[in-house]
């Protein structure tokens, strides 16, 4: 993966912009299904940002359905459906 900036001037926050980037990675296949999200202090180093902000982006993938955590493990990829085909299943 590319070295990845927060764009400070930018409207967004810069949790939306981390987990946008790490969507990015998913839709592209980089991070695959079933595979290990980097570590909260990997996403810290890379993005130069506080851990709170790193587990907001995190929280936004998880309620995305993008992700799961696994308590002591760590969070991973989901087997994922479309945006289209989530909203057609209810």
């Amino acid at each position: 993966m590319a070295a990845h900036e927060i764009d400070h001037r930018a409207p967004e926050p810069p949790f939306r912009q981390i987990a946008a980037d790490l969507t990015q990675d998913i839709e592209r296949g980089e991070l695959p299904p079933g595979s290990p999200v980097p570590s909260e202090k990997e996403l810290v180093e890379r993005y130069g940002v506080a851990r709170n902000t790193v587990r907001s982006a995190l929280a936004v993938l998880r309620d995305n359905g993008l992700v799961y955590t696994v308590p002591s493990r760590g969070t991973y990829v989901h087997e994922h459906k479309g945006e289209n085909e989530r909203q057609n299943d209810g």
